[in-house]
């Protein structure tokens, strides 16, 4: 059984070097979880609440520390790092202010004397986390979901295995009972093993397609709810009224925040041909003046890409779409697991750039006709992760809602996750909701209550 190493993508450095759990250790984890899941259970919600105030106090107080875990794991510009933790401890705040309320009985008007659903605890849930936001999405999934009274085991990626030992230390000490949240380190055999015992009530996933469709199938064939949020190919459209010179810099963020590593990030602009000169013209200048460097200094906007293998998969794809006839107008430079902010037109609807996700900084930038062609262009995906639409025209946006099959769409604005809101996709980006009231009623049995006196 081969051990994980966490290595720094910017200097090759190695971090640290991890065991795998044997199938006996997974099983101990597995039954220290199941031993305190009545107790924690039956935990007054005021109490989880409490806890959950303390890991957001624990967050902020080392949030510096955490950042620089995170950054030199997978390479994330140490200002976005803390930024990231910051989200963190909001989304552990809301959840401890509003749990109470999403998880009180609700009365129904009835035949009976008296009826309600009560929302109880699942039991064991496993969660499967990638490394592009190590804290975040274990955070979304897990303040909710232990606030709800359930017991938590964390497969994270290899990659970030640190990080992931550092969020189950974190619980802990925030005075969360051992077994509560737990970290597993395990490749895939032993997950599907892990996901087929009984003790496993439901399981959620962050992550690729491909690893959505595996753990849908093993669930599946064991009768197990699941979650998923699998990948995006977000199109930001720009019709000719928008305004250029207020939401330029977050379009360039939209694609470029955290080395363009987002499954939420706009990788395909489609720009309205009476703009597209204009906007080209403005975004090339932008993405120029991104900061490029040391992921650990300040100023850094863009540092490296968490491995060297994701680098040569964007790399393939950008060189499929110059096969087909696409142009690069900015970048297209790597050196190891560095990639160079990129721009490429001339892109068609059969170039991988347009039909896969693309998970680093490269932009394709598209000429539609009209608006009506923006749209039609827009909803062309497999993925239906989130969609963006700049724009002055706001009674007409509004006409957009229901002709936008994604789980989000934002307008003047480029998608995010919010706590107070519902985050999730459709299609092949996935199902399933994570965040606000929707997300911490994902994992609970929503049971009847019917009493005749």
């Amino acid at each position: 059984m081969k051990d994980i190493q966490s290595k720094n993508p910017y200097n090759g450095t190695i971090i640290d070097t991890y065991t795998q759990d044997t199938e006996e250790t997974l099983h101990s984890k597995l039954q220290k979880a199941l031993n305190i899941e009545a107790s924690w259970g039956n935990t007054a919600v005021e109490d989880r609440c409490d806890l959950l105030s303390k890991v957001a106090d624990l967050l902020l107080e080392r949030k510096e520390q955490y950042a620089e875990l995170m950054t030199k794991e997978m390479g994330k510009p140490i200002s976005q790092s803390i930024s990231e933790i910051e989200k963190c401890a909001w989304a552990c705040d809301f959840y401890a202010l509003n749990a109470e309320d999403f998880l009180a009985d609700e009365l129904i008007s009835t035949d009976a004397d008296e009826s309600f659903i009560s929302y109880d605890p699942l039991g064991c849930i496993l969660a499967v986390m990638p490394w592009n936001y190590p804290f975040w999405q274990v955070i979304r999934f897990a303040a909710p979901t232990l606030t709800a009274g359930n017991t938590a085991l964390l497969k994270h990626a290899e990659n970030v295995t640190g990080c992931s030992f550092a969020i189950q230390q974190l619980f802990l000490d925030a005075g969360y009972p051992e077994g509560c949240f737990q970290s597993v380190v395990a490749g895939h055999d032993k997950i599907e093993n892990l996901i087929a015992n009984n003790g496993i009530k439901a399981v959620t996933l962050t992550g690729s397609e491909k690893a959505g469709k595996a753990i849908a199938k093993t669930a599946g064939e064991n009768l197990k709810k699941t979650v998923l949020e699998l990948g995006g190919n977000n199109a930001c459209i720009v019709w000719e009224d928008a305004d250029l010179e207020k939401y330029m810099d977050i379009m360039v963020t939209a694609r470029m925040q955290n080395t363009g590593q987002s499954c939420i990030a706009a990788k395909r602009f489609i720009v309205c041909e009476e703009i597209y000169d204009a906007f080209l013209e403005k975004f090339i200048a932008k993405v120029k003046a991104l900061k490029i460097g040391d992921p650990m200094d300040e100023e850094t906007f863009i540092g490296v890409m968490a491995r060297e293998d994701l680098a040569d998969t964007l790399q393939k794809q950008i060189d499929a779409s110059i096969e087909k006839g696409a142009t690069v107008v900015l970048g297209n430079d790597r050196n190891g697991a560095y990639f160079s902010p990129s721009i490429l037109t001339h892109v068609t609807a059969d170039m991988p750039i347009f039909e896969e996700e693309t998970f680093g900084p490269v932009a394709a930038v598209i000429k539609a006709k009209d608006r009506k062609e923006a749209i039609a262009m827009a909803v062309d995906s497999r993925f239906g992760l989130g969609s963006m639409l700049f724009t002055e025209d706001i009674d007409e946006a509004f006409h957009m809602v229901s002709k936008i099959p994604d789980g989000a769409f934002f307008v003047n604005e480029m998608v995010k996750s919010d706590p107070r809101l519902p985050f999730g996709g459709t299609k092949a980006s996935g199902y399933g909701r994570e965040l606000s009231r929707e997300g911490i009623l994902e994992f609970v049995n929503k049971k009847t209550v019917y009493i005749k006196k």
